[in-house]
């Protein structure tokens, strides 16, 4: 603001005055004493805009853990050779990108590849233009079916600790024929699944309906055929089976060799498989699990590992006789020599707080399958708060899609034995703690024996393994098994490092799991990793 001095005004006043009376004015009339206000308005500076701040990069020891497995080691510097081998791959994640499981935006994390050619798959495997398992903030493939928890929200879905659904009119429905009726459970009738440890296996056909009020029980080993009869368990969109609760067997469902369960649900009306308590409100809480022993599906597909007195097995999986017991019961195994073999149908299903150790490295799961063949379908199905792994392969060739692991307490996938199969749109989210020392995302193994044949080969495609636990790392890789990975995100915790690939025999470019491709021990050569953003060390 100016202003001017009494003195400028009058000489200016005068100078008018003159100048209006040579013009004739007889009176001009004197402005009166005061200041004349004049604003100047500078223009704000325009910020110069900074970009986020992008962190040290991580060392190639914060990507990759190196493990000396019987002496050999596979260098970090190595590891991250391989990861570097493949296309599209991004190594230095960071930042908010992830909103639990779902990408914070529709824009792809790392620039996709396709998958089919990558993994040389056009029937099974689809064509995708995103990495991870979703494609952005909105998409609902894993909607409604799936249930929510700490460990991984869904959208559309139910908490995974509320009662499920089982509707009214308990007390006056019917057990259907075949199952045993153990009269009321609150208000629900408890129609009882034949066991093999009290009465006879299910020996013949047998469907479980949807019928309001009613939920089916599992106590004690509960078997489907008994590995000579074919029986087929065919379950009802929407149905609850529960494990009891009021004794202390260990709850399962086993499916012998040669039968199947068909447990069909809809997005509508998954199929849950739970534990008695959660059928009452507030039974179990986020952190329940190893409330029962899971399913276990048997099937007559090959095996790598043989039992002592059958095989060795080849790498067609011709062997007539190799077999292996399974994990978590006594005397029941799988193996054989039909590849396309199937143990049924599991789709829009969930498999809620499993996991029960019968001992160290003897335990039962969310889902186990054993020898399962291609014939097998296996989709859209959940394993939530295994005390165990979400799911362990033990050889077979079945493939998975659309197959979710929240809240294990060991691994999400977990695939030995010979296991040679295909993964699409797959998701291990852990628990924000509890879980294991010795846990990931995916563990791939061989069972500590490098070239038993088949080889364990498997391809992930579209995967987000999220590792909210300070474990070892997201992917552990070992044993001579023969993986690709494409199209995928992976985060780890703090202190914790994306892969650990191992190898437990041979010596320089001889060691297992990174060695070239040799057609006569059917390995294909070392790893490959394409469009895979890693987002290491909790950044």
């Amino acid at each position: 603001m100016v202003s001017f001095s009494r003195r400028s005004k009058f000489l200016l006043a005068t100078s008018a005055t003159l100048f209006l009376a040579s013009c004739g004015a007889d009176d001009v009339a004197s402005p009166g004493a005061g200041s004349l206000p004049i604003t100047i308005v500078q223009p704000a500076p325009t910020p110069t805009p900074t970009a986020a701040p992008t962190p040290t990069a991580l060392t190639n020891a914060q990507i990759a853990l190196a493990t000396a497995q019987n002496g050999i080691t596979v260098t970090a510097d190595e590891q991250v050779a391989i990861l570097n081998a493949g296309q599209n791959n991004n190594l230095q994640g960071f930042g908010s990108t992830l909103n639990g499981v779902y990408p914070v935006s529709g824009t792809s994390l790392a620039t996709a590849s396709n998958p089919q050619t990558v993994l040389g798959n056009s029937s099974f495997i689809q064509n995708t233009s995103f990495v991870g398992a979703l494609s952005g903030p909105n998409d609902s493939a894993f909607s409604g079916w799936t249930c929510s928890s700490t460990a991984a929200s869904f959208l559309n879905s139910g908490n995974c600790s509320a009662a499920p659904s089982i509707g009214t009119g308990g007390a006056t429905a019917t057990c259907p024929t075949g199952t045993i009726d153990d009269g009321l459970v609150q208000t629900f009738r408890a129609c009882r699944l034949p066991s093999g440890t009290e009465t006879p296996q299910i020996l013949s056909d047998l469907t479980l309906p949807k019928i309001s009020g009613v939920f089916y029980r599992l106590r004690g080993q509960t078997e489907i055929g008994n590995g000579t009869a074919s029986v087929t368990l065919t379950i009802a969109p929407g149905v609850v089976i529960a494990a009891d609760s009021s004794e202390s067997s260990n709850d399962l469902l086993l499916v012998n060799r040669g039968s199947r369960l068909n447990a069909v649900g809809t997005a509508d009306a998954p199929i849950i498989f739970t534990a008695q308590q959660n059928l009452a409100s507030n039974g179990v809480s986020d952190a329940t699990q190893g409330l029962w022993g899971g399913v276990v599906l048997l099937g007559r597909a090959p095996t790598a590992v043989c039992a002592a007195g059958t095989g060795p097995n080849d790498a067609n999986g011709s062997s007539a006789t190799c077999q292996q017991a399974i994990e978590g019961v006594t005397g029941r195994f799988y193996g054989g020599s039909d590849q396309a073999d199937s143990s049924g149908t599991l789709q829009y299903v969930q498999i809620r707080f499993t996991g029960i150790a019968i001992s160290e490295g003897n335990e039962l799961q969310g889902l186990t399958l054993g020898g399962t063949g291609s014939g097998t379908t296996i989709d859209h199905v959940q394993s939530h708060n295994s005390s165990d792994d979400g799911v362990e392969i033990f050889g077979g060739a079945t493939n998975l899609k659309y197959f979710v692991v929240t809240g294990a307490d060991d691994d999400g996938f977990d695939v030995d034995n010979g296991w040679r199969g295909f993964m699409q749109f797959i998701i291990a989210a852990q628990k924000a703690s509890g879980s294991t020392a010795d846990s990931f995302a995916t563990e791939i193994d061989s069972n500590n024996a490098e070239d038993l044949l088949p080889r364990t080969y498997g391809r992930y495609a579209n995967f987000t393994f999220v590792q909210t636990n300070s474990a070892p790392a997201a992917i552990r890789l070992r044993g001579g098994a023969d993986f690709a990975f494409v199209n995928g995100v992976v985060k780890s915790a703090a202190g914790a490092a994306c892969v650990n690939i191992i190898a437990g025999a041979g010596d320089g470019a001889t060691r297992t799991t990174i060695r070239a491709a040799d057609s006569a021990l059917q390995d294909v050569g070392p790893p490959t990793f394409n469009s895979v953003y890693f987002q290491c060390q909790g950044r």
